[in-house]
């Protein structure tokens, strides 16, 4: 969540740093901000509310500033308002900061300022000012900007990057972190920073990623990293490829729903150069044999869609490998002593790569030694760079909020991975070489799907007064429901209740009344008959059935009040996932209905960076 923006060089350094935030507006924020020198001193521009807000500001100041910072803030420490948002300055003026993620110490340090000596006035309720007022008490001591940082982040607990500026020294940015992402970006005669890649494919394609305990001193000629003792370290330099349009609606109304279309091209990236010419899986960077042989349990730690994309994976562990599997929500994780032990392999599953509460469980499975494995969308992410092994997704960039091909990527990398240690193991009854030959169908078979975009939009007429949904199936479409569910809630702002179909008896048939919508999943063949029991038990209390099924299936028809019918595409397992699709189209079209705002739905951010 947040974005981070900063830029030292000859452009106009403001319009650089917000032409950055627009790019990072798909993490979600509330207020906006952006610090930067003129005549000698530290103007600070900022505001609650929308970029566009901050935009007739920055407007109206018009600077030829050479250096700047920019921050957009989603709350956390205060209220979203003006003066709670970023950048804070310390109590000399001297310096200011822009920040992500959470300072838990805060309030020690705020006391220790209390009875320092001097004279500390706080303008705003935020963790942030606390730490820009320790970074100026360490640099009204005489020493360089970046001693100042590295000595004041010491004293620091928790996630952060922050980034500083000082009038004393022109011409200079210091940023640092700990668990929270920072991307430098490398230019001729101008260097750059952001919290996230798109912010800087416009400048430059030379990019690195700072890690954990270090410090970056940005100047129009050069790049500095050092440890937080001083010492200087090398880093690696990578070009990022990313076609701009990427980042671009490309003619949708919205990036959700580009992304949604985005699909059928996501599943030939997973499966690109994946596959051999025998019909073999082969996936690099992943353990070798004897690994495989000797683990004996699966546990996989995931948040939100990463989440429902792990249940998904539980499926398939444990239908085709016979392997028992365990999965975690990465935040409690820690919290609820979970049964490892040296033969087990631990999952980490993030579209960001940077989920606070995923990093924070990696970091104890690293401690007791377990095997770690990142299933991630980024490359160069936290997780990526921290588990033993990993696996990319090749998704692409995702701008909106709610993750929809990231879900497609996480499902299908769980399936090549089942797939590939199944070989490796001889897994009876695995009868790969059907599987690989409907996995190389499978993008075709997924641009079908979009033929039923009219048919979702009827259904939505039908329910878009609903003020409750159901999603509700058996077997694989069980675990596809939650994530249907997750999309309504986060984009049209509906209430929904999600479980397998046949829990609805055990208490919550008790909501069913007339207008509840029930959206079931129903592509499992063998299951049909169990659904369509399901089915008129939400019928006889007055509820709205629509049911997903796939093409030869009549019996729906005469059950549901309205079916929609994907391709079949062989394997029960990806006839559940390509009608996540139709689920994904239903919430977009739902929301649009209502009025909702799409990319940036309420409350919620891209990448969560605080536990």
């Amino acid at each position: 969540m947040c974005g981070i923006a900063g830029y030292v060089g000859p452009r106009k350094a403001v319009e650089v740093v917000y032409d950055q935030l627009k790019r990072l507006e798909y993490r979600g924020y509330d207020s906006a901000g952006i610090a930067f020198l003129e005549e000698g001193n530290i103007s600070v521009l900022k505001r609650a509310g929308k970029l566009s807000v901050l935009g007739e500001v920055v407007d109206a100041n018009p600077d030829d500033s050479h250096m700047a910072i920019a921050h957009s803030r989603w709350a956390t420490h205060g209220a979203p308002t003006d003066l709670n948002a970023h950048p804070h300055m310390d109590q000399y003026e001297q310096i200011a900061l822009i920040h992500n993620g959470i300072i838990e110490n805060y309030l020690e340090l705020k006391d220790e300022l209390a009875h320092d000596g001097h004279d500390h006035q706080f303008f705003s309720e935020t963790d942030t000012e606390v730490a820009a007022h320790i970074i100026g008490e360490e640099y009204a001591t005489g020493v360089s900007l970046e001693v100042a940082v590295r000595q004041a982040v010491k004293r620091f607990r928790g996630a952060y990057s922050m980034v500083v500026i000082s009038k004393r020294e022109p011409g200079k940015i210091v940023a640092a972190r700990s668990a929270s992402p920072l991307v430098i970006g490398i230019g001729v005669g101008e260097n750059m920073l952001a919290s996230d890649i798109p912010a800087l494919l416009p400048y430059t394609r030379e990019m690195m990623i700072l890690d954990d305990d270090q410090v970056a001193i940005l100047t129009p000629e050069g790049i500095t990293i050092t440890d937080l003792n001083g010492k200087e370290v090398p880093y690696e330099i990578m070009h990022i490829d990313w076609d701009i349009a990427a980042a671009e609606k490309g003619g949708y109304d919205h990036f959700m729903l580009k992304e949604i279309h985005e699909q059928p091209e996501v599943m030939s990236r997973v499966l690109a150069g994946r596959i051999d010419e025998k019909g073999q899986v082969r996936l690099d960077n992943v353990y070798g044999e004897h690994v495989w042989n000797e683990i004996d349990r699966v546990s996989i730690i995931a948040c939100g869609t990463s989440y429902n994309a792990g249940l998904m994976g539980k499926y398939l562990f444990e239908k085709l490998l016979r392997l028992p599997t365990d999965v975690y929500y990465a935040s409690e994780f820690r919290y609820g002593d979970p049964i490892l032990s040296s033969r087990s392999l631990c999952i980490f599953i993030s579209q960001s790569g940077e989920t606070a509460d995923s990093l924070a469980a990696l970091k104890l499975c690293k401690s007791q030694r377990m095997r770690t494995l990142g299933i991630v969308n980024v490359v160069g992410s936290s997780i990526a760079r921290e588990c033993d092994r990993t696996i990319l997704t090749q998704a692409g960039p995702e701008i909106s909020v709610a993750s929809t091909k990231a879900y497609t990527a996480q499902v299908l990398s769980l399936i090549m991975l089942v797939l590939h240690i199944a070989q490796i193991k001889e897994t009876p009854g695995v009868r790969s070489e059907q599987v690989v030959r409907s996995l190389r169908n499978l993008p075709g078979i997924a641009q079908r799907v979009f033929e039923l975009e009219d048919q979702v939009k009827a259904v939505v007429q039908t329910c878009k007064d609903a003020n409750l949904f159901f999603f509700l199936g058996r077997g694989a479409d069980a675990y596809v429901s939650l994530e249907g569910a997750l999309k309504m809630k986060e984009i049209a702002y509906v209430p929904t209740q999600e479980i397998p179909a046949g829990e609805m008896k055990h208490g919550p048939l008790a909501l069913i009344t007339d207008g509840v919508f029930a959206i079931f999943g129903a592509t499992e063949e063998h299951l049909r008959d169990k659904v369509i029991s399901n089915i008129k038990e939400v019928q006889a209390r007055g509820g709205y059935v629509v049911a997903i099924t796939t093409e030869e299936d009549t019996s729906l028809e005469k059950a549901a009040d309205a079916t929609l019918k994907i391709p079949r595409t062989g394997q029960t397992y990806l006839d559940a996932l390509l009608s996540n699709i139709v689920l994904q189209l239903l919430a977009y079209y739902f929301a649009v209905a209502r009025g909702c705002e799409i990319d940036q739905p309420r409350n919620l951010a891209k990448s969560v960076t605080v536990e």
